[in-house]
């Protein structure tokens, strides 16, 4: 269940601001003494040790978090976790292949014509209102040096843009290529779903109010939660932050879909018509938001799933793989693929399995509403971590130095292996277009703020020079950064054909 509810049960017991911190009340004995029995049954009754110690707000926190979890699926989760059932396959190897021709396709290869056709169908179903986006940002900076949630992160644009007002921005640039394109006199809207994790939902919510939505409506931006599971020992016992609290994590990007069903994202959709949703990281500088390309591909394809894949750089680079796995669509560690099969070529030259995962998919409205028929087959992996817990024995605060329990989350792309595979496509897209992830502290080369920013220069140098303008520059890492209110993809920029534009420098209004 959704931290959202964790929320919601505490605005009722008056828990979410100031004013109404005095109203508080302590949970009825009824209520609490049957919540108890619950996990007592479980064998997790440890965790109300030191509930009567507590004072009213603690008390009435302890019990709204606890009242969240169901001990007998933590049981089931945990026991799966710490004693994996063997191999459904009987110890047989997987057959893994590429996906079939009929379920890919590729922009460095499709004709221009056809990529013109996604485009259009693309921009027709934003001008229908008929498409939504939904951003998984739960994750904050701590690599890059910040507390602030990712997407607030500035870059080193000359514009000091961060990455949350670059995407917003995109969303506005393609809601207006839409009207344009559908000639009508309102604009279209995209709905952006901005997905958060506790640590971050407060922040977010603060950033995009301090910086005005970047231009877009704020009753068209949903901020909403991501769930939490509690972390489990090594013994399979619910670990304790405190006395009055239960040490969580985020549940993994793989809880976008239960968040989306018990937020009001689903029914907030359905009020808007959306069919089309295309839900992305917030750590790629080179996202292309609500991409009419890949909604017209996908809607093309009346396919449930789509994904954005990029060549792999190399046989040994370290990426998940898009493949054909026992005859369903799935992901594959880098790991789970022999040196020879990392190295086999195909027909024309190219490494067999070069399908990289990127994090960037398409979904049907309806696939999304079906949810509650699949969402609990989804698997949970296993992180074993040092986790700060209370020993509830002595009462004590515990730093241990090994591994002493696991953290359980779900990722995105386990759902894939539930489709059929005409169900499911893929999109191979160039890599200098449209990825370039933000993973690193500045100054370590790779997937850093600096690669970001010099993608992101790159790309508008190459499009002014696409369009005739003649970039000059003494430096030849300096580049251009093109606004993308002025261009979304490298279109309208015809207007600076034959002007002299010396790098480093920011095309952010038209009249330059």
């Amino acid at each position: 269940m959704a931290t959202g509810i964790v929320n919601n049960l505490l605005e009722k017991l008056n828990l979410t601001s100031g004013e109404k911190k005095a109203a508080v009340q302590e949970p009825a004995a009824d209520d609490v003494n049957n919540l108890r029995e619950k996990y007592e049954k479980a064998g997790q009754d440890h965790v109300f040790k030191f509930y009567d110690e507590l004072d009213t707000e603690g008390k009435a926190k302890l019990y709204a978090q606890l009242n969240n979890f169901d001990p007998d699926r933590i049981n089931t989760l945990a026991d799966k976790a710490l004693h994996p059932p063997k191999s459904d396959n009987d110890g047989k190897k997987s057959e893994i292949e590429p996906l079939p021709a009929e379920a890919s396709e590729s922009l460095l290869e499709a004709d221009k014509s056809k990529i013109e056709e996604y485009y259009n169908s693309g921009l027709q179903l934003v001008a229908e209102n008929k498409v939504g986006v939904v951003l998984m940002a739960g994750g904050q900076g701590t690599r890059l040096g910040s507390s602030d949630p990712k997407g607030c992160f500035d870059i080193g644009l000359p514009s000091h843009k961060s990455l949350f007002q670059m995407q917003g921005e995109r969303i506005l640039k393609a809601e207006q290529l839409a009207q344009k394109q559908a000639g009508k006199d309102a604009i279209p809207t995209i709905p952006w779903y901005v997905m958060t994790s506790g640590p971050t939902r407060g922040p977010t919510e603060k950033f995009f109010k301090d910086n005005n939505y970047f231009g877009l409506s704020e009753e068209n931006v949903i901020i909403f939660e991501q769930g939490v599971l509690p972390c489990i020992s090594n013994e399979g016992k619910i670990l304790m932050e405190s006395k009055g609290k239960v040490a969580v994590a985020p549940d993994g990007n793989g809880g976008l879909y239960k968040a989306l069903i018990t937020s009001p994202v689903r029914s907030d959709m359905r009020k808007r018509g959306i069919e089309h949703i295309h839900a992305y990281c917030v750590d790629n500088c080179l996202v292309k938001v609500a991409d009419p390309i890949f909604l017209g591909f996908a809607a093309s394809k009346d396919v449930d799933i789509a994904t954005k894949v990029v060549r792999k750089r190399a046989a040994n680079e370290s990426v998940g793989l898009i493949v054909q796995k026992d005859g369903k669509p799935d992901v594959v560690e880098y790991s789970e693929i022999d040196q020879e099969m990392a190295e086999a070529k195909d027909s024309q030259d190219r490494l067999k399995f070069r399908a990289a995962n990127i994090v960037n998919h398409y979904y049907s409205f309806k696939f999304i509403d079906s949810s509650e028929e699949w969402m609990d087959r989804l698997p949970h992996h296993v992180a074993k971590k040092k986790i700060p817990y209370l020993d509830t024995e002595s009462g004590e605060s515990k730093k241990p130095e090994k591994a002493n329990g696991i953290k359980l989350e779900q990722f995105v792309f386990d759902v894939f292996p539930f489709l059929p595979m005409e169900k499911f496509a893929c999109l191979e897209v160039d890599r200098k277009d449209e990825f370039s992830p933000l993973k690193n502290a500045r100054g370590t080369g790779e997937d850093d703020p600096d690669t970001s920013k010099k993608d992101i220069m790159t790309q508008g140098s190459e499009w002014l020079k696409a369009a005739g303008a003649i970039v000059v520059s003494e430096d030849d890492s300096a580049g251009i950064e093109v606004s993308p209110l002025i261009s979304y993809g490298g279109e309208g920029l015809e207007y600076l054909k034959g002007r002299e534009i010396n790098a480093p420098a920011v095309i952010e209004k038209r009249e330059e």
